[in-house]
């Protein structure tokens, strides 16, 4: 309106827009990536790409001998680390350059090139359906996998196959992650964590196809490892080494740091877990989140204020640096208004609320809140998504019934039964996010009133 007086559907802007967006990517040739925290690997690979786009250029525009000079360079960098894709690329450029010249034995040697690293390539493809296909079936809910395990099974053994005849990065990296994948699916965090162990000896032996980004997810799969077995020490080495090479700020940093955070909390450390919570939100970065990360993390100050305040930490030691962001937490007093993609986020936030009132005295209105968060969860929550937090929602409708005397409870095995059946099993999905798990929320209420 300002520049044209008219509708964004006039055609004036509708072509500034265009033209403005070409300009946009077209800067995208200019992105300066030689920054220390990016690795050889990925340098080279993005320096490849941009100098692809130049030959193809320059063949469009009949200049053979400049872009046979610099896909000769191409190769010489691929062939270092192992880019098959751009070493197929190239030698076919190569090799129709030499047969222009009548040159045999330059044609022979791309034609070498071309034939080897074309297995190669398709063997990278393979591998990469795998692990695509894996993916699919790691983001379906723990509970409905049914013979998806078995299909999942046949892909890691394909992958370990293509391993054992092609000595490619991409096709390790790919085993790799669908190893750990599997494991973490079936809970053998064990394993997991020795396919983890396994990835970083593969980057400490081949320091040429090292990769930021996977070094970054085999860290941060070792963090959930402790998570689930609950080993605080191990977890906070892993972390006081990992964070050293993290990009600080990146959203792989603030995902490292939400389990890091968890552990923390789930193993009692709530002085420490104060301290990973300040030196999160305290980041410049914060702020650019997505609004759903940055209500997690309005759960995650709520719950590390309740755990402050029954230990005696000290509120200006992790307060001291920001006040408290009161559109973050909007929604704690009054759950209910959580968005419906959101209701874990309602969950967590009654939960609290209701060990707060326990941990007060105050029945009358915990016998309000049970109500309402009784009748919530029979119309909000799903009975397979929700499994967990309704079990643990009738834990504590029988302690309700009981009067609020743990030795008058009946019926409640049954429900603390259903929980183990389905442990605690976190992967990033909000449904299954848990600040405490059920179990030892159960085992502190119980606590609580003798």
């Amino acid at each position: 309106m300002h520049l044209y007086g008219c509708s964004p559907l006039d055609a004036k802007y509708r072509q500034l827009k265009s033209r403005f967006r070409k300009r946009l990517l077209n800067t995208l040739f200019f992105l300066d990536i030689n920054k220390p925290s990016v690795s050889n690997y990925d340098q080279a690979y993005f320096t490849c790409n941009k100098e692809w786009t130049l030959v193809k250029i320059l063949i469009a525009n009949n200049a053979l001998h400049g872009a046979a000079s610099l896909a000769r360079g191409m190769l010489a960098t691929a062939l270092k680390f192992q880019f098959a894709d751009v070493i197929v690329n190239s030698a076919r450029i190569l090799r129709e350059y030499y047969a222009g010249l009548g040159d045999e034995k330059s044609y022979e040697l791309y034609d070498s090139y071309s034939k080897q690293y074309a297995e190669i390539l398709d063997a990278e493809i393979r591998s990469e359906e795998y692990y695509q296909r894996v993916v699919m079936l790691y983001r379906k809910p723990a509970n409905k996998t049914g013979d998806l395990m078995q299909r999942m099974d046949t892909y890691c053994h394909a992958l370990m196959g293509l391993s054992e005849s092609f000595q490619s990065p991409v096709i390790y990296y790919n085993m790799f992650l669908v190893w750990i994948m599997q494991y973490e699916m079936l809970r053998d965090y064990e394993a997991m964590l020795e396919v983890c162990n396994q990835a970083e000896e593969y980057i400490s032996r081949n320091p040429v196809f090292h990769q930021e980004d996977k070094q970054i997810m085999f860290y941060t799969k070792k963090m959930s490892v402790y998570l689930h077995l609950g080993d605080y020490r191990q977890g906070r080495v892993n972390a006081e080494k990992c964070l050293n090479e993290f990009p600080e700020g990146s959203e792989s940093w603030f995902t490292f740091m939400e389990y890091y955070l968890l552990l923390a909390l789930q193993t009692g450390q709530y002085f420490h877990a104060a301290a990973i919570f300040n030196q999160t939100i305290s980041h410049v970065a914060f702020k650019k989140l997505e609004g759903t990360t940055k209500e997690k993390w309005a759960i995650f100050e709520a719950y590390v204020m309740y755990f402050a305040d029954k230990t005696a930490i000290s509120a200006k030691m992790w307060t001291g640096q920001r006040k408290r962001s009161a559109q973050l937490t909007r929604y704690m007093d009054d759950p209910q208004r959580y968005s419906r993609d959101q209701r874990t986020f309602a969950v967590l936030a009654w939960v609290l609320q209701i060990l707060q009132l326990i941990d007060k005295r105050n029945f009358a209105e915990l016998n309000d809140q049970f109500e309402q968060f009784k009748v919530y969860a029979s119309r909000q929550l799903d009975k397979e998504v929700h499994f967990r937090p309704i079990q643990f929602i009738r834990l504590l409708q029988q302690l309700r019934k009981a009067g609020y005397q743990p030795d008058e409870i009946s019926n409640a095995d049954k429900y603390f039964n259903r929980l183990g059946e389905r442990p605690f099993s976190y992967r990033g999905a909000l449904t299954e996010l848990e600040i405490i798990p059920y179990e030892k929320l159960w085992e502190m209420v119980l606590v609580n009133f003798r």
